[in-house]
């Protein structure tokens, strides 16, 4: 379901630079970020109540599509060593149990001088975007990630 982690530094990124996870949500996983967050909003959780609303069907959290994000930045792009620094977050439409959700990481733009990148994010259903937003991150040089142990091959 989720990528092998892939390991790049700071010198591997250039601007347009993309990796995209395919997740489809399933109650399971909404359940489980419930437990883990202690968000049980009914919305979530209870297709009595959420058939009451606007949505007519349970949705899954905001936070946990965001969540598909930071899987992205710390396996992918720029992947283990990276310091998430901020995210924003404009939510634009729900997304219920069953979606397929496709997530976009895109590098925006590069600061070399202080080894950050601006990622762009975004997250659809289909066409329709779902949550888009830009991450901040600094991401290691090679001569930091020549030192760590997923360089030497002690991955997995």
């Amino acid at each position: 379901m989720f990528p092998e982690l892939r390991l790049l530094c700071f010198e591997d990124l250039t601007v347009g630079l993309s990796e995209t996870l395919v997740k489809t949500i399933a109650s399971s996983d909404v359940v489980g970020f419930a437990e883990v967050t202690g968000d049980r909003n009914p919305i979530h959780l209870s297709e009595h109540f959420a058939a009451r609303t606007p949505f007519g069907t349970r949705i899954a959290h905001g936070l946990y599509t965001a969540s598909l994000i930071s899987a992205v930045l710390g396996t992918r792009l720029p992947g283990p060593g990276a310091v998430y620094i901020s995210q924003t977050l404009n939510f634009r439409a729900p997304v219920k149990i069953g979606d397929t959700v496709h997530v976009i990481v895109e590098v925006a733009e590069l600061i070399p001088e202080r080894r950050r990148a601006r990622l762009a994010c975004t997250c659809k259903v289909g066409e329709e975007v779902v949550l888009d937003g830009e991450a901040w991150v600094k991401v290691p040089p090679r001569s930091e990630t020549e030192k760590s142990p997923l360089a030497r091959g002690a991955a997995g």
